[in-house]
């Protein structure tokens, strides 16, 4: 198992003895993953698994019911006991809150299509369920980018750049490592060089003030591309329904676009630098865990040695984050699987 993986409690072994049926999901702005889980085992087990565009639905229950169906397809007909889902927004009650999703997460709503009490459905921030699983992952579900050395129960973070930023930090509190959620995506860009400023000053003749995922998400590749090399215009740049992120990170990585190429490694050194700065407030020893789509795409790049140099290069404390292990999350459903266990814990 990876070297985060806590030792499971005589508490937490006791539920896995319950005929539990667990529904969990991904719930993001690109896409919403959802898994139904046999919990009666001592690991999850997965029984069905579907993923859809967000847009696909009007509406989150209709893509529960939409799983629903097609679980009945595949001839799963066991009753759902208990259910979580991450989603891509603040919890504000029971209901989360987001500007990158087309239609709101009620707990309420979810529970009635599902047909459970309130109690057993659980919201969280997609970023809380991603990391609750990391002391779940296997040691293939990860990618040392550095070597550094991992304190024991020492705190760890997690960042993810997708659709939007999200980034959190676990801590031990005796028994367990322990979710503090942030919104720390929506803090000022800080510019270090003189490319980034020009990002910085460009960006804010559109908006009075620039925060962080403004570049440090899928959003961000077209603007870094269009501010930096305003010259070099792509066709698919006004194509509807075209992944300009997508198509700038295939150009590069496939050295087919030197602009493509450079708006990659801005990019990858803003994501890098962003991580070492969360890792100045909070020291995590334990690691440091990138996750989301996006570094799963753009994989290649992350390994050339750009992110860890932008994440060390931090004056006074360069040599301490250095010492730090980055690890690449290579399990998409991770999100998943970290709601699941924290339904699990459900009393």
């Amino acid at each position: 198992m990876h070297s985060a993986k806590a030792t499971r409690n005589s508490g937490e072994s006791a539920l896995y003895n319950s005929q539990l049926m667990i529904l969990a999901g991904d719930i993001g702005g690109t896409k919403c993953t959802l898994v139904l889980f046999d919990a009666s085992e001592p690991e999850l087990r997965p029984l069905c698994r579907l993923s859809v565009p967000t847009k696909s639905s009007s509406s989150l229950t209709g893509i529960l019911e939409q799983f629903k169906d097609y679980a009945a397809e595949k001839g799963i007909k066991q009753d759902i006991t208990r259910a979580a889902f991450g989603a891509a927004g603040t919890l504000v009650g029971g209901e989360v809150v987001s500007g990158n999703m087309p239609w709101p997460v009620d707990r309420s709503a979810i529970a009635t299509t599902l047909g459970l009490d309130p109690q057993y459905v659980l919201l969280l921030n997609d970023l809380v369920a991603s990391a609750s699983s990391l002391t779940h992952l296997k040691g293939s579900d990860v990618l040392q980018l550095n070597e550094g050395h991992r304190e024991p129960l020492a705190p760890m973070a997690l960042i993810a750049a997708g659709t939007g930023l999200g980034e959190a930090v676990l801590f031990w509190n005796g028994h367990r490592y322990q979710v503090s959620p942030s919104e720390a995506g929506l803090t000022d860009f800080a510019p270090r060089n003189d490319r980034e400023l020009l990002l910085l000053q460009s960006i804010r003749h559109h908006m009075p003030r620039v925060c962080t995922e403004e570049i440090i998400s899928g959003r961000g590749f077209k603007l870094i591309h269009q501010i930096i090399f305003p010259g070099v215009q792509h066709p698919f740049f006004d194509e509807p329904g075209v992944d300009a992120a997508a198509k700038i990170t295939q150009q590069a990585l496939a050295g087919s676009c030197q602009a493509c190429a450079e708006t990659l490694q801005v990019w990858t050194e803003a994501y890098g630098a962003e991580a070492g700065n969360m890792a100045l407030r909070i020291l995590p020893f334990g690691g440091v865990y990138v996750a989301g789509g996006i570094a799963l795409k753009i994989l290649p790049k992350l390994k050339d040695g750009s992110f860890v140099r932008a994440f060390s290069d931090k004056i006074q404390l360069s040599h301490q984050l250095a010492s730090i292990p980055i690890y690449i999350v290579l399990d998409e459903d991770a999100p998943v699987l970290g709601a699941a266990y924290e339904a699990l814990a459900l009393k």
